[in-house]
């Protein structure tokens, strides 16, 4: 018995994905075509996308907002799990990696339920707020510049309904979130985001060891 989280080496994170990854050909061919690029750390870990799985049909979410989606496996993974009737509006910027998104949604058969939108994110979400999409949304996961995670809380917020679920993904940073005076501005966010989040009386909060630091704020 253990009163602190595990540490996982190889072999014991091995036998967590043995025992509990409910994996796909078509999930394993996205992430090694993923893993091939330059950009491959910013996929989220298979747990990962299998937690934000449960997560959306916990919750029961119906609308979900996704800040950051790259090659499109964590949205895959959410839309996967949404009801025929569900939505997803992911926002990123154009790349090459928009196609291999679209291409993996459409064999998946949920292109119908994801919304692309192509554009700095914090306009894509101003633009939702204008169009009073606010407290509409179910389920946002932000995995996105980590310099403005200040601000998509703030847009979140405004966006999600009571009871709702906002999700940071990499807010352990790899340990960088130790430094004493880091010269990253990305760093110096994440830790501003984090003391923030511990005293904010909006949420209700948990941040789990999972990938690089996964968040959950449960709005009040």
């Amino acid at each position: 018995m253990t009163a602190r989280t595990l540490n996982l080496d190889d072999a014991l994170y091995q036998y967590l994905l043995d025992v509990s990854l409910r994996d796909t050909p078509l999930l394993r061919r996205l992430r090694d075509e993923t893993q091939a690029l330059p950009t491959a750390r910013w996929q989220v870990a298979p747990e990962q996308g299998q937690f934000l799985a449960l997560l959306v049909k916990l919750i029961g979410a119906r609308r979900v907002l996704e800040v950051g989606t790259f090659t499109g496996y964590s949205a895959l993974c959410m839309a996967q799990a949404l009801p025929g009737d569900g939505s997803l509006v992911c926002c990123d910027l154009p790349g090459d990696y928009n196609a291999t998104a679209h291409r993996y949604w459409q064999e998946a058969g949920v292109q119908q339920l994801i919304d692309l939108r192509l554009a700095p994110a914090l306009e894509t979400l101003a633009s939702l707020e204008r169009q009073g999409q606010g407290i509409s949304f179910d389920l946002i996961f932000i995995d996105a510049d980590k310099a403005n995670y200040p601000a998509y809380l703030e847009f979140a917020l405004r966006l999600l309904r009571t009871g709702g679920l906002v999700v940071f993904d990499n807010t352990l940073w790899s340990g960088r979130v130790l430094e004493v005076a880091p010269a990253s501005e990305d760093t110096r966010a994440i830790q501003a985001l984090n003391r923030a989040l511990k005293d904010d009386p909006r949420i209700d909060l948990s941040l789990l060891p999972l990938g690089d630091g996964l968040t959950l704020c449960r709005k009040r």
